[in-house]
């Protein structure tokens, strides 16, 4: 089985985070499975990288545009699924009506993992100014009645980032917002973003006294196995029936794509 994992970072800037993530993902992976990893073109963060440009909506749905670029590419590649591997995405619905391979997001399956550990989660965030996209997340996935909530982890990205060297500040932090948030009633606790995931399966770090803490690069991955293995098996595929679901056809596609030059992308 071959999965293409989708990351909203320039991981060519990242080296030890990528390393980091395929290393997790050879230990969680059933045999069998590759998983290669894809960031986002090299000059997409020139100026700010990468926190900057994601306070605001309209960049984000600019470099999403990579995304839907990408999940096509990875089908007509013969990838058997396409993981959207960050908490903060917008374009999983719309990624999944362009293919018919299985589209998995790391919202998606964090929240479903933590809805069948505990009867409710909260989310650590990494980048304040997410908070309100993860909490609109929460709705969009039909888990508010699981959801405690979503907090700050008191990390800034670089902290965590240092954490692939040094996981002991990381691990601290989360192990703190996850005895805090134990005594408000929470069961389990989804890390926010994908780099405090990937600092914390350098430890394996996966509960905090009773609590779970979910090791979400594993469960996007996991979900990526189960999703396009049924659909080897037994044909089991997302609706393409309504408006949120329908594929476009092809030809229309086509000239849209060329009216709005997306078929000179990164050119």
């Amino acid at each position: 089985m071959k999965l293409w994992h989708q990351s909203r970072t320039d991981l060519g800037r990242l080296p030890r985070y990528a390393e980091v993530m395929a290393a997790h993902f050879a230990r969680v992976g059933e045999p069998g499975t590759t998983v290669d990893l894809h960031g986002m073109a090299p000059g997409t963060y020139d100026s700010d990288y990468p926190t900057a440009d994601t306070q605001y909506s309209y960049f984000s749905y600019l470099h999403s545009l990579q995304i839907l670029d990408n999940v096509r590419r990875a089908e007509r590649e013969g990838y058997d699924g396409f993981l959207i591997m960050n908490l903060p995405e917008v374009v999983q619905e719309e990624a999944q009506t362009l293919v018919d391979i299985p589209v998995v997001s790391y919202a998606q399956a964090s929240m479903y993992t933590a809805a069948m550990l505990g009867r409710r989660f909260a989310i650590v965030a990494m980048i304040p100014t997410f908070i309100p996209l993860y909490e609109s997340h929460i709705e969009r996935y039909g888990m508010s009645s699981r959801a405690w909530g979503v907090v700050p982890l008191g990390l800034q990205h670089s902290g965590v980032f240092a954490g692939f060297d040094d996981p002991a500040p990381v691990v601290a932090a989360v192990e703190q917002r996850t005895r805090e948030l134990a005594e408000q009633g929470v069961d389990v606790i989804i890390p926010g973003e994908a780099p405090v995931s990937a600092v914390l399966s350098l430890v394996g770090l996966t509960r905090v006294d009773e609590t779970p803490v979910v090791d979400t690069l594993g469960a996007t991955l996991k979900f990526g196995e189960t999703m396009a293995r049924l659909a080897q098996v037994s044909g089991l595929r997302a609706t393409k029936r309504g408006y949120f679901h329908a594929k476009p056809p092809s030809g229309r596609l086509a000239e849209l794509e060329r009216f709005y030059r997306l078929d000179q992308f990164g050119a």
